[in-house]
């Protein structure tokens, strides 16, 4: 299992194979790519790049709901193509971005948390407005899904507002979590560029994955959230572990919270199961818990996150 001692060894990893590109190469191996790979504009006006996931039936003319996708630091928009698979198999049109400044090939911005949610509110726009795909998506169904820094981001967009300075003392108090720990070796926040408010009243509808610095959100914020969310907390995370990270969530929302906890689960259980050719170039992000099968939680997973949306924004 991955542990807040091992973070130098993991973040060196993951730089090396950021410097030789040996992460898309490895995921290119799964199967379940994106039926279009998109490119459109982020609020800065940078190029931010993404792919959509198409149902059965595309074209046919019945308005389709919207699942936007956010991933966690360092990660990209194939980060969980099992579950945006899953949804296109339910129905759903599913839309996922790299956030810039915060992905495999460029962490530089990473700390820029309250960034993410904007670059999100942007794809919506797009998939809304400018896309072309041969399916008209509902603008009155929009859901996002988010893991770890993703999981910040989407807890966010439905109106959480962010406070800076609790991290920041959270930090004094436990410099040894993870979190803490990667802030102070990237030399702390981003302050000058903190945005707490990032609500986006599209989004009807969340699952939040393993969410990240939980204990931010003010408890105003998450109690003025109305939508309903369904909250992930693995049982065994060492890199957000609690009880800072899914309860303040999970305790502090103001609407319907479907929340599991899964037993023997780690952080990176929430990942897409990885190929061969990944597990060999990254087993610090592949490796399961002995007698944890990634593989048939992401199966249970993707069963309960589509039945979720299919309650939530209604059938597609």
């Amino acid at each position: 299992m991955q542990t807040p001692a091992s973070l130098p060894r993991l973040l060196c990893a993951l730089f090396a194979f950021i410097l030789i590109g040996a992460l898309p190469d490895a995921a290119s191996a799964q199967s379940d790519a994106p039926d279009e790979i998109i490119q459109f504009s982020g609020p800065g006006g940078e190029t931010i790049e993404g792919g959509v996931w198409l149902p059965d039936g595309a074209g046919d003319g019945t308005l389709r709901p919207l699942v936007v996708i956010s991933h966690g630091n360092s990660g990209w928009y194939r980060g969980h193509s099992d579950t945006a698979e899953a949804l296109t198999r339910a129905g759903f049109v599913v839309a996922a971005l790299t956030h810039p400044g915060d992905n495999f090939r460029d962490p530089s911005r990473g700390l820029r948390l309250t960034g993410r949610a904007p670059q999100l509110s942007a794809l919506i726009d797009y998939m809304t407005g400018t896309w072309t795909g041969p399916v008209e998506i509902d603008d009155a169904r929009i859901g996002a899904f988010g893991f770890s820094a993703g999981g910040f981001t989407v807890t966010s967009i439905i109106g959480g507002v962010s406070d800076a300075g609790a991290i920041q003392a959270h930090c004094a108090a436990e410099p040894q979590v993870f979190a803490c720990r990667l802030i102070a070796m990237f030399g702390g926040l981003d302050l000058a560029n903190w945005r707490p408010e990032t609500h986006d009243a599209r989004v009807k509808a969340a699952v939040i994955a393993a969410p990240a610095l939980g204990l931010s959100f003010t408890d105003a914020s998450l109690a003025s959230v109305t939508v309903p969310v369904q909250l992930w907390q693995a049982a065994d995370d060492q890199i957000l572990p609690s009880p800072w990270n899914a309860e303040p969530v999970r305790d502090r929302l103001g609407g319907t919270v479907d929340y599991h906890r899964v037993e023997n689960a780690g952080h990176y259980d929430f990942l897409t199961p990885c190929a061969p050719e990944m597990r060999a170039a990254m087993p610090e992000l592949c490796t399961s818990a002995p007698g944890f099968d990634r593989a048939a939680f992401k199966v249970a997973f993707n069963v309960e996150v589509v039945r979720f949306f299919r309650e939530a924004l209604g059938e597609p």
